[in-house]
C-alpha cells in the first residue's frame, strides 16, 4: 500500500473531502488525510497524506501557509465569499495604494480573530456550516493567530487583490471582512488560491485530473516521502535492538543512543524536542520526544 504525501493542487468547485477520497481511491489507499481545508472556492496546494503518513498530518498543519486572494469590495455576504448571499451593502471610498498599505499594516502581527459561522468548526458534535444553513448562530471563541505578511499586490476601483502568510487556524474569508470594514466598506472573497503549506513552498503541486489520469494508466505521480513533512526534526539512527525497542513502544536511554549517528543538531536539542528515527537502511522507523535525561521517548511508530 502507498505510504506518502501528495501535493494536490485542487481545483475550484470540489470540497477538500472530496478531493481527498478521489486520490485516495486513485491510489488505493486504506487511509487518508488532508492537511487543512480548502474551502471549495478555494484552488490551491492540499496536502495529502497516504496510510502511514496520516501520522504527520498534524505536525504538517502546524506550519505557515500563504494565500493569494482577491476581496470584492462594497458587499458582505452570509457565507463570507460568492458563494452566499448579499447581506449588507456599502459605497465603497475612492482608496489609494499608500492608504491600503497603511491599514494593511495594522493586520500584522498576533491578534485574536472569530472563526466564521460558515465553518467546520464542530459545536455539540456538529459542525458550524450546518448551524449556519438552519439560520442559528452561535457564540464562537475567538482565537490567536498570527498574520506574517500581507501584502497588497494590485488595487482596482472596487477589489483589492492581496497575499497573507499566516498561522494555522486563520481564516481568510474573516480577515477579508476585517480589512475591508477598516477600509470603510464591506467585502467578501471572490478568489482564494493556497499557494503553499510549509514546509513545501518550493514543491510543485499535482492537478487533481492529472493525477487521476496518470493512476488510471498504471504510473502514478511518486508520493514524497513522509519524513518530507517534518525535515526541520533531528534524525536519529538506531541500531537494530534499539529499532526492536522502539517498535514495541520502549523509550531508549540516552547511553544507547549513537550520536555519532545523529544530525548534528540532536547533540544540543533540549528535552521535549522531536526527532525523527531511522534505521541503518534509512528506513523512517518512528516519531519520538527526548525527554528529561537526553534519552528518546518514542511517539509513533511507522509500518514502512
Amino acid at each position: 500500500m502507498p505510504s506518502g504525501i501528495l501535493l494536490l493542487d485542487k481545483p475550484r468547485g470540489l470540497s477538500s473531502n472530496a478531493a481527498l477520497q478521489r486520490v485516495k481511491h486513485a491510489y488505493g489507499a486504506a487511509k487518508a488525510g488532508h492537511v487543512g481545508s480548502l474551502d471549495p472556492l478555494a484552488t490551491g496546494m492540499l496536502p495529502i497524506c497516504l496510510d502511514e503518513a496520516t501520522k504527520v498530518a498534524g505536525e504538517i498543519l502546524a506550519g505557515r501557509k500563504r494565500y493569494e486572494f482577491t476581496i470584492s469590495l462594497g458587499a458582505r455576504t452570509s457565507t463570507g465569499d460568492t458563494e452566499g448571499e448579499v447581506v449588507e451593502r456599502a459605497t465603497v471610498p475612492a482608496l489609494d495604494p499608500a492608504a491600503v498599505e497603511t491599514v494593511l499594516a495594522g493586520f500584522c502581527g498576533a491578534q485574536q480573530q472569530v472563526p466564521p459561522m460558515y465553518s467546520a468548526l464542530k459545536q455539540g458534535g456538529r459542525p458550524l456550516y450546518e448551524l449556519a444553513r438552519q439560520g442559528v448562530e452561535v457564540a464562537r471563541a475567538a482565537r490567536t493567530i498570527t498574520i506574517h505578511v500581507l501584502a497588497l499586490e494590485s488595487l482596482h476601483a472596487a477589489a483589492l487583490d492581496l497575499s497573507v502568510e499566516c498561522s494555522k487556524g486563520t481564516y481568510v474569508r474573516t480577515l477579508a471582512e476585517d480589512v475591508a470594514r477598516a477600509l470603510g466598506t464591506t467585502g467578501h472573497v471572490s478568489r482564494l488560491h493556497r499557494a503553499w503549506v510549509e514546509p513545501f513552498v518550493d514543491a510543485p503541486m499535482h492537478p487533481l485530473e492529472s493525477v487521476l489520469a496518470a493512476c488510471q494508466a498504471g504510473t502514478p505521480p511518486p508520493l514524497l516521502p513522509i519524513d518530507r513533512g517534518i525535515p526541520d526534526w533531528p534524525a536519529v539512527t538506531l541500531s537494530r535492538a534499539c529499532v526492536e525497542r522502539v517498535r514495541n513502544g520502549q523509550p531508549i536511554g540516552r547511553a544507547d543512543v549513537a550520536v555519532d549517528q545523529a544530525d548534528p543538531a540532536f547533540a544540543g536539542a533540549a528535552p521535549g524536542t522531536s526527532v525523527r528515527l531511522r534505521d541503518a537502511a534509512d528506513t523512517l522507523v518512528g516519531l519520538a520526544e527526548i525527554d528529561g535525561f537526553g534519552g528518546l521517548r518514542p511517539r509513533r511508530i511507522f509500518n514502512l
